[in-house]
């Protein structure tokens, strides 16, 4: 590990808005403790800050459904987030808030700093306006068909059916979420970060001098820069924020994405009046635990808006991982689909570890992964229990047995002994350069793999049976043991600090420095130490039937109110505008750097004509070719990644949202019109 004097570390603010699920914790939380506590293991100088993320739309719509302010909203969700932490074990040095007064501050400072640097762009272009409700409206506020898929419910940034990103002005029929009116496009101020200037900085910056970061962060890096960056806004109309704080900005805040990476250094002030020397000292290793979906924001956006103030230091590393699945599906919030923290500690009284344990051996660090509570019970029983209590148990057990709880002496120890004694070193060092590494699953599985060397000594010199004959061996034999088992509360403390607190107690000694690891007499000969306690406890069957079944209620409750309601009325008229026909795919191919989208040639009866449809999910190409379709042919053209499509083809969605064709069932010509 390069030799820096402190470390700052943050981990990316959870939003306010919810509680905490383990997509988060597998994602950012728990990696990030297992570095810090690493860290304050060895001695350093470590600050880790971390705090509810209380702006932007997802707030105020929370507000809107529950029929609250947005400060009663976050002032909710803040304390069971906070709470839910601190009872896993998270160790922060502050938990902080962006709608604290001092983060405010801050944030209007960062923001003035740049201003008066003229470092941003202040132009006006149009955006969509509710005029009933008359209020300019956010991303979130607008809602209508996703030009690309044909969901009818996409947001105005994003369609989370097929997960294009969009602009509200792409939107087909866009309605307001207020009151649901049609909304108009209007002229309106604000100002734009010029991320175009800073190309060529970040180009040097990552893409030459960062070539360490994890793949997926240097990937998703270089792409958005080859792809050339463009200046993005830092205010929007909105009440519920940090007011932009220049004159003639009424009824304007700072874009969440702009205030909530400040919260980072806002916290650190909160924390301590050193916070300089946290955030400017080049001395300093700042170090960001995101997920995939911050990547673009603390690897590009946010050290522009640094670069742009002048006075901080940049990012040493952003170590982002993918994101964990639940039982084959994605984690989602507004459908309920999730394991959410604060419920599992009220369901696992105690198990706080096993938690911790399951989701780094089975982190996404390099992929996405997938969480079932079948795998949850069989790490739980067959490696914690069986592995890591068990030979924890056997040594202490024994010692108490044999030697009345006293740490026996190790006499002449032979090549086996030695062997184990010099593999705890090789041990430690394995995991140390997988941590500093950012690779917590390889960790995890190394300081295991202490535990599995102690049960394999255990098992080939058998002290049971040779303390009749060899009591002299079973003395230094247990001595070694023993030292393995305080080993283990070192070494496991980053990953599971109850179960590391917990053995120090049976072991009866205080919390041992990292460095000590290795040392062969952390437990002195005639050291008393405690009576047996199991460490963890085998989780039954009926404990996972009953969260299988909670998720099965949960999926079922989803399917019940999949259907959409009816719309509103049209006239005869107005359904006989449609022109409808019969037509047959001639040509399919998948669009490039699209997961979703299919470019079909089409032959209507009436001409040869060019659609995209987002169906590639469900369709292969050529299977396709030959099909009937339903096709909408006087739908107003639209360009889709660069390729003009002339019509929509008709679909129906069951409710697992499985695509099928609207098309006749005898063969028909293509051109025959559907009424």
């Amino acid at each position: 590990m390069k030799d820096f004097k402190r470390y700052m570390v943050t981990s990316a603010l959870p939003y306010a808005n919810g509680p905490v699920h383990i997509g988060h914790l597998a994602g950012v939380y728990i990696p990030s403790d297992i570095y810090v506590r690493y860290l304050r293991l060895r001695g350093r100088d470590v600050l880790w800050v971390c705090g509810s993320d209380e702006h932007g739309v997802p707030i105020t719509l929370k507000a809107k459904k529950e029929g609250k302010s947005p400060q009663e909203v976050v002032n909710k969700y803040h304390e069971i987030i906070k709470k839910s932490f601190k009872e896993l074990g998270i160790s922060f040095d502050i938990y902080h808030r962006t709608s604290d007064k001092l983060h405010h501050e801050t944030a209007a400072g960062m923001f003035k700093t740049i201003y008066d640097k003229n470092g941003f762009i202040e132009k006006t272009t149009e955006q969509y306006y509710d005029p009933e409700a008359k209020q300019f409206l956010a991303d979130r506020y607008i809602t209508g068909t996703c030009p690309h898929c044909g969901y009818e419910k996409a947001y105005g940034d994003q369609c989370e059916k097929c997960g294009t990103s969009l602009s509200a002005t792409e939107l087909i029929n866009p309605k307001s979420t207020i009151s649901g009116a049609k909304p108009e496009l209007k002229p309106t101020k604000h100002w734009f970060l010029p991320l175009d200037e800073y190309e060529a900085f970040l180009r040097k910056w990552i893409l030459e001098e960062h070539k360490e970061w994890k793949p997926n962060v240097y990937g998703q890096c270089k792409s958005w820069i080859d792809q050339g960056l463009q200046p993005r806004a830092v205010s929007r109309d909105l009440d519920w924020g940090v007011p932009v704080p220049v004159e003639n900005a009424k009824g304007k805040v700072l874009y969440v994405w702009f205030d909530a990476p400040i919260g980072y250094i806002s916290a650190t002030k909160a924390l301590t009046a050193d916070w300089e020397k946290y955030w400017k000292d080049k001395d300093t290793k700042l170090v960001h635990f995101i997920g995939k979906d911050n990547i673009v924001f603390h690897c590009i956006i946010f050290p522009s808006m640094l670069k742009a103030e002048g006075s901080y230091i940049l990012p040493d590393n952003v170590p982002a991982n993918e994101f964990l699945n639940l039982e084959g599906d994605k984690i989602s919030t507004s459908r309920n689909w999730a394991v959410w923290l604060h419920e599992y500690l009220e369901e696992f009284p105690g198990k706080q570890d096993v938690l911790r344990y399951v989701l780094t051996a089975n982190a996404p660090e390099s992929k996405d992964n997938d969480f079932t509570w079948k795998d949850f019970q069989a790490r739980n029983n067959n490696e914690l229990v069986a592995v890591l209590g068990n030979f924890i148990n056997r040594a202490v057990v024994l010692t108490n047995k044999y030697f009345d709880g006293k740490v026996p002496e190790r006499i002449n120890p032979n090549e086996q002994d030695l062997n184990v004694l010099k593999e705890i070193a090789e041990i430690k060092q394995k995991v140390e350069t997988s941590i500093e590494n950012f690779r917590f699953r390889e960790a995890l599985k190394e300081a295991m793999n202490l535990a599995r060397l102690g049960n394999k000594y255990l098992a080939e010199t058998e002290p049971w049976k040779l303390i009749k004959t060899d009591e002299e061996k079973v003395k230094t034999i247990l001595n070694i043991a023993l030292q393995i088992s305080a080993s283990l509360s070192i070494i496991l403390e980053p990953f599971l600090p109850f179960t590391s607190e917990k053995t120090g107690k049976i072991l009866n000694i205080d919390k041992i420095a990292w460095d000590n690891l290795g040392n062969f007499d952390l437990l002195p000969s005639g050291h008393q130490i405690g009576k047996q306690e199991l460490l963890f406890a085998k989780i039954e069957d009926k404990e996972i039937e009953f969260q299988v079944n909670k998720l099965l209620a949960t999926k079922e409750q989803n399917k019940e109110e999949n259907h959409e309601p009816v719309k509103d009325e049209v006239s005869y008229e107005d359904f006989m505008k449609m022109d409808i026909r019969s037509g047959v795919i001639l040509e399919a191919e998948k669009v490039a750097k699209t997961k979703k989208l299919l470019k079909l040639k089409v032959d209507t009866g009436v001409d040869v004509r060019t659609v995209v449809s987002g169906i590639a999910e469900y369709f292969k190409p050529e299977e396709i070719i030959g099909k009937q379709v339903s096709l909408l042919l006087n739908l107003a053209p639209r360009k889709i990644r660069g390729i003009l499509s002339q019509g929509m083809i008709l679909m129906a969605e069951d409710k697992n949202g499985k695509l099928y064709f609207v098309a006749p069932q005898d063969d028909i010509k293509p051109g025959a019109m559907i009424k």
